[in-house]
């Protein structure tokens, strides 16, 4: 292929079936639906560990958490190791971000150049309390369930900014002659809690349109301890006082998921009034799901599919018209893609797990391809390590008896956990064999609280922490760089 522009567009927190094209019979997206009809849709797209930091983390360096040891919120992406920004940049490349990056801060080189709107995680820091998992500190959630509706937030502010800040750019240095094509990364942070949406995306909804989540009633909540115990400490689901406030909740949520597509769209339209549209590659994607309600929980953290799964689709002059292509591929596979469409090779010492999305969307679909999710973040008292292959997805927690497995043709709602019948036993086998051959979760849930543990030390002590005050937040507040504008 020849070497082309790149736009790579992140959402944070879509959740994997809120398009049209992925047949959802509510949430209304046209511009994503046509950006799929003109390139592929990835089906079975994953995250690489169900939480904002880490996975931003795994996407910027093309590497797994465990690689990489960006474990959480509190341990941010921070320039090293080197990915795929740094190798463009290195090659002469012109490379920007544009929006939300949940780096560590603009004081470390993480590859881009300029940083445009960034926003980072809280004080350099991040989420501080996460770590304390094994004894978490309490948690008040009611700010979660008491922001949904309607009249938009400072986040949906922050990417109207981010919107602007990239058609200027596509209008000037986008539009400048240059001897190798450039690549722009733009972040929205919507569909991100605070759900709030603003009226006119709001109000492409009505009532009678939303229904409730499934698996909501407490006899259909998940059973396994560990996942238990994350909901439970969180805590978000009991805020919401009856049937009408958590349809309220996912009408806003949807009226955000128009909202970005209606950013998208504006975007796509400056890049054909600019001629940039016919050598410019385009990836869309989340950084991982909302759970949205379903399974009696909300936001992320999770292996369910609303969690761990992630819209991608991809559209150019090298890529497929209107394909949908089964084969589970996932964030690390954006990487290779990148490196590839630039005519750039991966550099020495970097072997990187992933493939390039443009290979995959060549070939036939290979529904046996293994993908990899992790979660090592607040709340969890051990590893979650998840592995999904054709019809099957299996989940790990390092140091619990029971696995969950799940038949995702047969149950799609991952209503029925088969981890302990013993008809799928070979199965079980076939997963853990399929996971160990990427890590070993035993070793890997023991480094991941060994630097969580250097981590609370270096802070003083988790007394230090408990005592503190403004660590616990609900959602990163913008940064003096998103609030005062381009």
């Amino acid at each position: 292929m020849a070497p082309a522009n790149q736009l790579i567009i992140m959402a944070d927190e879509y959740m994997v079936g809120a398009l049209g094209c992925a047949g959802h019979r509510v949430v209304k997206t046209p511009n994503l639906d046509r950006l799929a009809m003109r390139g592929v849709r990835f089906s079975n797209a994953y995250t690489p560990s169900p939480i904002c930091v880490p996975a931003r983390a795994a996407f910027q360096t093309g590497q797994y958490v465990h690689q990489i040891r960006h474990w959480d919120s509190a341990q941010p992406y921070d320039g090293t190791p080197k990915g795929w920004a740094h190798w463009l940049r290195a090659s002469g490349h012109r490379v920007v971000s544009v929006g939300k990056l949940h780096y560590r801060s603009s004081d470390y080189d993480n590859g881009f150049d300029p940083e445009i709107l960034p926003l980072h995680v809280l004080n350099g820091q991040g989420w501080i309390p996460g770590i304390l998992r094994r004894d978490p500190m309490p948690f008040d959630a009611s700010g979660f369930a008491g922001g949904v509706g309607r009249g938009g937030s400072s986040y949906s502010e922050y990417d109207r900014n981010i919107a602007d800040a990239a058609l200027r750019w596509i209008n000037t240095d986008g539009s400048r002659a240059d001897d190798k094509p450039w690549l722009m990364f733009v972040s929205f942070v919507s569909p991100h809690y605070p759900i709030n949406a603003p009226d006119e995306f709001f109000d492409l909804y009505d009532d009678e349109q939303i229904d409730m989540p499934f698996c909501y009633r407490a006899d259909e909540r998940p059973k396994h301890p560990a996942v238990r115990r994350i909901i439970d400490c969180s805590g978000y689901d009991r805020h919401f006082k009856d049937e009408d406030h958590v349809r309220l909740a996912r009408r806003a949520y949807y009226g955000l998921c128009s909202y970005i597509d209606h950013l998208l769209g504006e975007i796509l339209v400056s890049l054909d009034e600019n001629g940039l549209g016919d050598n410019t590659n385009i990836i869309f994607t989340s950084d991982h799901g909302e759970m949205l309600g379903n399974h009696g929980t909300w936001t992320k953290m999770v292996m369910y599919e609303d969690s761990a799964g992630i819209p991608m689709i991809m559209a150019g002059p090298d890529v497929p018209r209107g394909k949908v292509v089964d084969t589970p591929v996932s964030l690390v596979d954006i990487a290779p893609s990148i490196m590839q469409c630039a005519g750039q090779d991966i550099p020495d010492g970097f072997d990187l797990p992933g493939h390039s999305l443009y290979d995959i969307a060549a070939a036939d679909s290979d529904p046996d391809r293994t993908v990899f999710s992790e979660y090592h973040d607040g709340w969890s008292d051990t590893g979650a390590f998840m592995v999904r292959w054709g019809n099957w997805k299996y989940v790990h927690y390092e140091g619990y008896a029971a696995p969950q497995l799940f038949d995702l043709e047969n149950d799609p709602e991952e209503r029925h956990d088969l981890g302990e019948d013993p008809e799928f036993a070979n199965v079980c086998k076939d997963g853990a064999g399929r996971l160990r051959a990427i890590v070993d979760p035993q070793q890997a849930n023991s480094q991941a609280f060994a630097d969580q543990e250097s981590l609370i030390n270096r802070l003083g002590g988790e007394d230090v922490i408990r005592n503190a005050t403004g660590l616990y937040f609900d959602h990163t507040p913008l940064s003096e760089e998103a609030d005062k504008g381009p």
